[in-house]
């Protein structure tokens, strides 16, 4: 799912704009009508500058006309409700921070996506579909790209992919359970978690072999 463009944008909705303009009264951003949006200077968590990106909140004001913030944390809620684990979602990445991504979750919530979970990069005003990951005991949620229940017809059918691979390349992949996330997604489409299994139950079944570089048919399959 790519970023919201403004023609997505609806009341009560979150989303990543574009400063047009700012004046005396405040702060305008594109949300794909004809009028821009007006910021007020009281919802700018920072002071804005035309030209930057930002995530707004779209909300009515006490008259009732569309008026959009800046400041977040005063809208979207920590713990969530409603909401139950494997659930796909819709995500607004937020913010970086030292365990990973906080992201919006369906416009209303806060949930973190863990970097060593990140099987691609992603950005910060990125919007895209994750899933509940975990509900934990103080109402926060945690987040995950992959879909839950990868069952093992699955991971076999990643196994038959790495296969198809290593013969593609005269029996070598330089690839391995500790490859980067980015690069595992960019040769199979899967995280890096299923990488590992996949490869296990390759090692396991004596079809391949492990080595510092990458990994390698096993003499039997070549």
């Amino acid at each position: 799912m790519e970023a919201n463009t403004p023609t997505e944008i609806a009341i009560g909705q979150v989303a990543w704009l574009k400063v047009v303009e700012v004046n005396h009264l405040g702060a305008f951003v594109d949300w794909g009508l004809s009028k821009d949006l007006f910021i007020p200077f009281a919802e700018q968590h920072h002071p804005l500058k035309p030209g930057n990106h930002t995530i707004v909140k779209v909300y009515l004001d006490n008259q009732g006309r569309p008026a959009g913030s800046t400041r977040i944390d005063h809208w979207i809620e920590d713990t969530a409700t409603g909401l139950k684990v494997g659930e796909k979602v819709s995500l607004l990445v937020a913010e970086q921070t030292e365990l990973g991504f906080k992201a919006i979750i369906n416009h209303q919530y806060w949930g973190l996506l863990y970097s060593n979970e990140l099987y691609r990069r992603i950005r910060r005003g990125q919007a895209l579909d994750g899933y509940i990951q975990r509900i934990r005991d103080d109402g926060k949620i945690d987040l995950s790209l992959n879909q839950p229940g990868f069952n093992d017809s699955k991971i076999d059918g990643v196994a038959q992919k790495i296969v198809s691979q290593l013969n593609e390349n005269s029996g070598f992949l330089g690839l391995t359970d500790k490859s980067p996330p980015p690069a595992i997604y960019a040769a199979f489409g899967v995280s890096k978690k299923v990488f590992k299994q996949a490869i296990g139950s390759l090692y396991k079944a004596r079809k391949i072999t492990i080595e510092a570089e990458g990994i390698r048919l096993a003499p039997d399959n070549t």
